[in-house]
């Protein structure tokens, strides 16, 4: 099922890119099988696509008449009632909107209607200093949409009680985010969940569990290099079910997010990856619950704030809707002020949710700042983002063959975040569930891992920890590892290498005490996890001793990774073929393990992602197009042991599965139920899933 579900949203996401939004004045581009095409607010909410498929393709026909004759505003999404205190506007086209929308909309470059695509001569203007109507007769004339594009645009802001206001500018410091609600632990739409914590929010957030690489070792043995598997595992969220009966994630108990959303409408931009990204963000606007806080910062040549961080409430989904789906493509990509804006964002807030991430989303390459032969990206995060006291996760994301994967792999990897590389845009909404996924159900924070030996001839030797920060005293008698973050289900395995001492004499020799301290997000209190003492048995003579699967497992698991950062600096040279070679010698030398010889599901994927590694290495053109960014979605994926996107899926590899937490899934889950749950979808999904199981060009 997963096979034909990736299989028909590529087939989809190919047949989407036909219909591009256009204006009257364009010329009729020539469609497949003629049939017209979708505008920017019809994808970004499948609910209301009012669409028939043709008899002779599986192309999408929006239906104008059916467009007309709908009452809900097609930029909020929210009905439209006489009488409520919302002014209509109906345009000369005839199609109606709530003012407040279609004003958000024109004010930034919009001069045609956003269903139809119909010039518009009268232009609904809110705010005098933004009086762009003499514009609209030049519309077809570059320099005056320049001109338009580059005044200063609006500013919306919360005023308590009376809806969001516009401002002329960005103030100079953003600490106008809106005040938190007074019961900021639960999430969800209503306050009165909060009953919830004393009997669904468990004690203890974290389990551990401890695996020896062997359970004996013969007692006048010594070794050098000891593997001892440390394994972690955040509490659910709750006990029972996980998602109510209305679908709502957010109705259970859950630390609130701060997000920003940090989006690439460069002209690269322009189209269908526009639309498809709106219907994104509708989704995570809608996910969000009311007492999480998001800000959009959108970036072309420069960034600007659409809005400050502001609750989604029903007015504050209604916004944010209103500013995302007003995005027009244009200019340059500066990534380097998109994030830099970003941060600020984080910065300059005066009141804070537990968690707080930031989600970086472009297809290009920066053209501002990144411009030197051997760029240090590192310079594109302001400090406080990447620093200990105040680190702030950067989860970037990057599609199609053109984006900077190097660049967005560095950003997320200094911040602490995941790189997901999206090869297909039609999964980007999956892409952005399934991180959303995770943010909504953070359940340990500032996680640390505090390792101690107990016997006197014991020491550390080395502690293989991916990309989390790890130390070891001076002595080897202790270390530690800062973990942080964990989300609800998430597991985390470390192994710590040790020296065993031969014995005289004693039935077993005691090795390590683990501690795990970390902070409760919802009661703020710091907690504490001691393990039993390890001991490893000491008997005169020991049989054929079985290497644990467990640790086997995740010593394969960094040999995978270390052959991909290798084969991955060599392809950079140029050396494509000694790149293939070294991930061929991964995968001979990890098929004779003995979890690789028992069949283990996580090793035969491993073998599987190896071997399409290899496959993207072909040639320079095939590297440069998707291979360095398949390559460093699995390191983020396997350094940070988090699920990430990579390729044209996120939902069919078992690798993936295998750090995807069950509210990941869910969220994802819902994405697919969102498009394909759309009325005006049912007649489409047999047409497609024929065509999906069909044999399918791989993209490259």
């Amino acid at each position: 099922m997963g096979s034909k579900w990736r299989k028909m949203k590529l087939a989809l996401g190919l047949n989407l890119c036909t219909y591009l939004p256009r204006t009257l004045e364009e010329p009729p581009a020539v469609c497949l099988n003629s049939a017209e095409r979708l505008s920017d607010v019809a994808l970004l909410s499948p609910a209301n696509w009012p669409m028939t498929p043709t008899p002779s393709s599986y192309g999408l026909r929006l239906s104008r008449s059916s467009s007309k004759s709908s009452k809900t505003c097609s930029i909020c999404l929210t009905k439209m009632r006489e009488g409520e205190g919302h002014a209509i506007f109906t345009a000369e086209c005839s199609h109606s909107f709530h003012f407040q929308c279609i004003a958000s909309n024109v004010k930034h470059g919009n001069h045609v209607c956003p269903v139809c695509r119909a010039k518009w001569k009268e232009i609904p203007m809110q705010h005098p200093m933004l009086d762009l109507s003499y514009l609209s007769e030049r519309h077809h004339n570059d320099a005056a949409m320049n001109l338009a594009r580059s005044l200063p645009p609006p500013r919306r802001v919360m005023s308590r009680g009376h809806g969001p206001q516009i401002q002329a500018s960005e103030p100079a410091t953003f600490n106008d985010d809106e005040r938190l609600d007074q019961q900021p632990m639960i999430a969800g739409k209503s306050s009165s969940n909060n009953d919830a914590l004393d009997n669904n929010h468990p004690v203890r957030m974290v389990d551990m569990k401890v695996y020896p690489e062997v359970s004996a070792v013969p007692r006048a043995k010594s070794f050098e290099k000891f593997d001892v598997l440390v394994h972690l595992k955040a509490a659910a969220m709750v006990t029972g079910q996980a998602v109510s009966q209305n679908n709502q994630v957010s109705q259970y108990p859950r630390a609130s997010v701060d997000l920003v959303t940090v989006l690439d409408i460069s002209g690269s931009m322009a189209g269908t990856k526009l639309a498809l990204l709106k219907r994104a963000m509708g989704f995570v606007i809608q996910n969000l619950g009311s007492n999480d806080r998001l800000s959009v910062i959108a970036f072309s040549s420069t960034a600007r704030r659409l809005f400050p961080l502001t609750r989604m409430s029903d007015t504050g989904r209604q916004q944010a809707l209103q500013a995302v789906n007003s995005l027009v493509a244009n200019g340059g990509t500066n990534i380097a002020e998109g994030l830099r804006k970003g941060a600020k964002v984080m910065e300059d807030r005066r009141h804070k949710n537990p968690v707080s991430s930031i989600i970086l989303l472009s297809d290009g390459r920066d053209t501002y700042t990144m411009n030197q032969p051997d760029p240090n990206y590192k310079l594109l995060l302001p400090l406080s983002v990447h620093s200990k006291r105040f680190q702030i996760p950067v989860h970037s994301f990057g599609f199609g063959s053109d984006h900077d994967a190097s660049l967005m792999h560095s950003v997320s990897e200094f911040s602490g975040g995941t790189f997901s590389f999206i090869e297909s845009e039609a999964v980007i909404q999956d892409a952005l569930a399934q991180c959303i996924g995770g943010l909504l159900s953070v359940a340990v924070q500032e996680l640390r891992l505090e390792i101690d030996v107990v016997w006197p001839d014991v020491r550390l030797g080395s502690i293989k920890a991916g990309s989390y920060s790890s130390l070891i005293n001076g002595d080897g008698r202790s270390g530690s590892i800062d973990v942080g973050d964990l989300y609800a289900e998430e597991e985390r395995d470390f192994l710590v290498s040790i020296n065993i001492p031969a014995e005289k004499a004693g039935i077993d020799t005691p090795l390590l005490a683990l501690r795990c301290v970390y902070k409760d997000p919802l009661s703020k209190e710091t907690a504490t996890l001691e393990s039993d003492v390890l001991k490893i048995q000491r008997p005169e003579k020991v049989g054929e001793e079985v290497v644990s699967i467990e640790v086997d497992k995740q010593r394969n698991r960094f040999l995978a990774a270390e052959a991909m950062a290798k084969a991955r600096t060599l392809a950079e040279r140029g050396d494509l073929t000694t790149a293939i070679s070294v991930l061929e010698d991964s995968r001979r030398v990890l098929s004779e393990t003995v979890a690789a010889k028992s069949r283990d599901r996580f090793c035969v994927a491993l073998d599987t992602e190896l071997k399409e590694m290899q496959e993207r290495m072909m040639s320079r053109h095939v590297y440069e197009a998707s291979g360095r960014a398949y390559i460093l979605s699995g390191l983020s994926s396997h350094s940070w042991q988090r699920a990430t996107a990579r390729g044209d899926s996120i939902d069919g590899s078992i690798l993936v599965q295998s750090y995807q937490t069950p509210l990941m899934a869910e969220m994802l889950r819902r994405s697919q139920a969102m498009f394909l749950g759309s009325p005006s979808n049912h007649r489409l999904i047999q047409p497609l899933l024929s065509l999906a199981s069909q044999p399918q060009p791989k993209p490259r």
